[in-house]
Parts: structure tokens; sequence; C-alpha cells
């Protein structure tokens, strides 16, 4: 497994982060923005980062809570400026590393989820993929946006996965959030699967389906 290694990475003009990557031993085919769940940056997400580079992507993850709060309260207070001043230093990392922005992408779990659709709605990046994105008509905090409100305005391609026995999202939300991407001017496409829960953890064979259908997505449009 590619290890992962946590660090401040600091830009030429001033602005500063704290990543998680992972860096893939063979050839970089392109760059994944790994947004993390409510947790933060766990062991699940370190993996996930882990396993993106072992498919060839130079993968980071940027902190998104920059205090010890409490978990409710640090998503609370998340904002979409803060997820896009976070990711923007992530972007910049891989391009100074030689990634362009049409082999970059966002994925995102749970919490992560929602933030890489904000993301998706406001940079030109190659793709992206949410799994379990919740705040669809109601923001899971007063700082970003309800997802059906911005579905339209999706920048580059994106897939949204879902569990239909998910207990912290209405299936009727996810067709409201599929509907609204219709009128976004980039591929996108919303999938559910009938046996996962919100983590997936109730069945594997969803949980290897879903994690072949990201990897294909990202090979389909960043290229």
């Amino acid at each position: 497994m590619t290890e992962t290694r946590t660090e401040e990475f600091q830009l030429k003009d001033g602005r500063s982060a704290v990543l998680t990557v992972a860096e893939p031993e063979q050839v970089v085919r392109g760059g994944l923005v790994v947004l993390h769940e409510a947790g933060g940056v766990t062991d699940t997400v370190r993996l996930l980062v882990s396993s993106l580079a072992a498919e060839g992507w130079l993968a980071v993850a940027p902190h998104l809570y920059h205090e010890a709060l409490p978990q409710e309260e640090q998503v609370r207070q998340l904002s979409g400026d803060a997820v896009l001043a976070d990711t923007d230093i992530a972007f910049a990392v891989l391009a100074e590393r030689g990634v362009t922005a049409d082999l970059m992408g966002v994925v995102g779990f749970d919490l992560g989820a929602t933030a890489a659709m904000v993301v998706a709605a406001k940079r030109s990046i190659g793709a992206a993929v949410s799994v379990g994105a919740a705040g669809i008509v109601q923001p899971i905090s007063a700082a970003l946006p309800p997802l059906v409100e911005i579905a339209g305005d999706l920048k580059c391609p994106w897939l949204g996965i879902y569990g239909e026995q998910d207990d912290v999202i209405d299936p009727s939300e996810v067709e409201k959030l599929r509907d609204a991407t219709v009128g976004a001017g980039v591929a996108t496409n919303v999938v559910r699967y009938p046996g996962a829960g919100h983590r997936f953890d109730s069945d594997p064979g969803a949980a290897t389906e879903a994690w072949h259908r990201t990897l294909n997505w990202f090979d389909a449009h960043l290229r």
C-alpha cells in the first residue's frame, strides 16, 4: 500500500494548508483532491488517499478543520468559502507538481461529498465524485448552500453515489438532486445502490462496485 504523509504546505504567495498526501510509485496520471468526512482525516480517509495513489493518482487531502472543536461544531462552522480556500491550495500544490487543471479532480464522502459538489460548482477542473452528499435540500451548515441550488452550476463532470438504505439522506431528496443536475452543461450521473447504507458497510459488493465506478469516472474524464 502506498504510504501517506501529513505536512503543512506553503505556497509562494504565502497561503498554506495541512495536507495528507500519497504519491504514486509510477507515472502520475493526474491529481485528485480528497475531501474528508465529518470525522476529519481518519484512517479511512488516509486509506482512500493511499488507494488512489496506488491507481496512479497524486492524491492530496486538505485538513478542512482548523480548530480543536467538537465534530458537530466543526461541521456547523464550515463554509463554502473556507472549503474553496483549502481546495484551491490543494489544487495549487498539484499544479506545482505539473498537474494541469483538466487532469485534476475532487472526490469526497459524507461531509466531503457535499464539499466536493460545492467545489465542482465553482471551479473548472476535470471531474468530481460525491459519495453520500448530504445537505441536498436543507444545508448542513448555515454557510454552505443546499446542493439542489448549485446543481445547475456544475462546471465539470459530476458523479453522485448514494445508498438506498441511507439513514441520513432521504431517497426523495436524491431524486430532486438528480433532476436539478439536468440543467448543468456538463455530464452528470446519480447512482443509487439498493443494499447500501450511508457508509456502504452493509453491502461490500456495492462498495466495491462504487469504488470501480469512481475510478472509471476519473478515467473517462481526466485525460
